[in-house]
This record gives C-alpha cells, structure tokens and sequence, in this order.
C-alpha cells in the first residue's frame, strides 16, 4: 500500500471556499488518503456546511484564531499519516495530483517536503505568486520564485518543467513527510501568517534535508484568499519576518550583516511608499522593525548550533534579485545567473 497522505486544509471563515473547491480535492485519485478540515474557531457556518456535506471529512476545531502557522501546529499534532499535505482553502486541484509528489519524495530519503507547480486559478496557463515552480532566495533574504519575480508572473510554456531541488516550498499546497515535521517542530507559530513554510524549509535545510518542487504535478491558487496583496497587515507580516527568519537561520555574523543591509533596503522602500502617500505601508514597515526589535531575544532564543550560509544550500541566488529586477530589468527567472540549483 502507498504511504498514507493526510490532506489538511486549515479554514478561518472560508465557507465559500470550501463550497467552491472542496469538491475538487475529494476527488484526488490516490489511494490511500483523507482529508480534514482544521478551523481556526470561524465565526460563519463553515464547520456545519463541511459536517452536512462531506461527513467523511474528519473537521478539527481550534479554540481560537492561532493563525495559519500555530493553527497547523495545533491541528497537527492529532494527526497521524506518513506524509501531511497542507494545502490551501483556495486551491483547486485536478484529480492526480499527490501521486506524482509522493513517488518523487519516496524516491529519496533526503526529501523532506515539496510542492507542485503553482499556477493561476484565474489564468490556468500562468504561474501563481505564492510558489510558482519553486521557491529561491537572494543574498539578502529576498524570496522569489521559478516563474514569478516580485510581481511578474510568467505564463507556464514549459519552460520549468524539470524537477529541482529549490530553497523553499509554498504553503500554498505544501508537502512534507510527517517524522521530518515532528523532528523540526513544525512551523514558527510567532510568525502567524507569512514566511512561515520558508523559515520550516530553511531549518531542514540546516540539518541536510532536500526540498523540491515535482512539476508534473500542478494546483490552481486564487491567491490572497484571507489577506489580498494590497493588504498593510500582509506587508507589516512580509517585512518582520523576513528579518525574523534571517535572524533565525543565518550563522550569527552572517545574519549581523544582511539583517543590517536588509533594514537598509526596506528604509528605501519606506521612502518610496513615503513619496506615493502611501501611509499605511509606510506605517506597516515601522510596525515590523519595531516588532522585529522587539522580539529580537526572543528569535535569538530559537537560534540553533547548525545554521549554515546560504551558499551551501541550493535555492540560493548568489545576488540581489531587488537590483536585477528593478535596475538591470531583468524581469524573467531564467534571465538570472549565479543560481544554485540541482535537478532531481
């Protein structure tokens, strides 16, 4: 029998997401799978409509609003299968999708988590933002993905179709085998929301475990489901843990130094939202380098002893992805050099 995959979709008043694509996922042709519902304590009528409708859907509820990372964190630990697959509320997903992510993890013990490609739900033939075909990451901490650099989204003409080892995989539609989720202890739960998949990829890629993006497998994301891209909240989270994750996971002068460079960059930012008249951004990102500060003991406590420069990691993108694509226009993944990556 195939290794048993638990497919867990953590809701916060998404009724009419799980109307719209639940359908979709209870119809994944692999053989050994089930599917719960964890709710983040909703206040609409999303935990009835799941029980009436789908009474083979196990529904977990939360006693409060944990946030997307200690609300997986919580449902989780009541969960046992060989693979967890976190998987957004508003994706759609074709019928075979898990089977080719699991052959590709089964195939190497190193594997600990991965992703399909991530593409438009809107536009079917685009890459989405929220992982596209794998995930990098710049000198200074910047994130960026295979198909989508900031906020150019690539149509899907094959071009990624090759399975790579990449720096990090999105929550969007995340797998991950379930000894390495417990080894690490899951996601940050002080970050809520945001970055949280990329700190998790980034700690077992410290110990020497592989991430991967398996394309021939792809889901359909609508993105910005529970906070839209023009959200202040989502920049205030964007920007703080940034720096939260970079603290975290680089060797402590490594960290001094592009944390240090990185402020800078985001002062830039500000004055840019500053001249537009955009405020609430302007104040988002004071927000996140005061709570940045604020918090900075407390990060420094989570430090580990095998925190390791981004260069010996693959995923890593030996430049700035800020000045090749604002300053030098490249606009394009592939028009990128000093990548590292390897093919699976």
């Amino acid at each position: 029998m195939n290794p048993s995959v638990a497919i867990v979709i953590l809701n916060w008043n998404g009724r009419r997401f799980l109307e719209q694509f639940l359908p979709s996922v209870v119809q994944t042709d692999y053989d050994n799978f089930f599917i719960v519902v964890a709710d983040n304590a909703s206040t609409d009528d999303s935990v009835t409509f799941v029980k009436q409708q789908y009474p083979q859907i196990r529904v977990v509820v939360n006693d409060r609003n944990y946030g997307f990372a200690e609300g997986y964190n919580e449902v989780l630990q009541q969960v046992e299968a060989d693979y967890f697959v976190l998987l957004n509320s508003d994706v759609e997903v074709p019928p075979h999708w898990v089977t080719p992510v699991i052959n590709l993890m089964e195939s190497d013990a190193k594997i600990a988590a991965a992703q399909p490609k991530i593409k438009l739900y809107a536009n079917k033939n685009s890459f989405e933002h929220a992982g596209a075909a794998g995930g990098f990451i710049d000198n200074f901490g910047y994130t960026f993905c295979r198909g989508r650099l900031f906020d150019t989204l690539e149509e899907d003409k094959g071009q990624y179709d090759s399975n790579i080892e990449v720096f990090w995989a999105s929550g969007a539609a995340f797998f991950i085998k379930a000894n390495f989720w417990r080894e690490v202890g899951g996601l940050d739960g002080d970050l809520f929301a945001h970055m949280e998949e990329i700190d998790l990829c980034w700690r077992l890629k410290n110990i020497g475990y592989k991430i991967v993006c398996c394309t021939a497998s792809e889901v359909y994301h609508v993105g910005g489901g529970t906070l839209n891209v023009g959200s202040p909240f989502k920049s205030y989270l964007n920007f703080r843990n940034n720096l939260i994750i970079m603290q975290k996971n680089l060797p402590f002068w490594e960290a001094l130094y592009r944390v240090f460079v990185r402020l800078w960059i985001d002062l830039a930012a500000w004055f840019q939202f500053a001249f537009k008249g955009q405020w609430k951004f302007v104040f988002a990102i004071s927000k996140a380098h005061c709570h940045f500060f604020m918090r900075f003991f407390k990060t420094a406590a989570k430090r580990k002893k095998n925190q390791l420069y981004f260069k010996q990691h693959t995923g890593f993108y030996g430049g700035s992805i800020v000045w090749n694509y604002f300053a030098k226009k490249k606009k394009i993944f592939s028009l990128l050099k000093n990548l590292n990556s390897n093919a699976i």
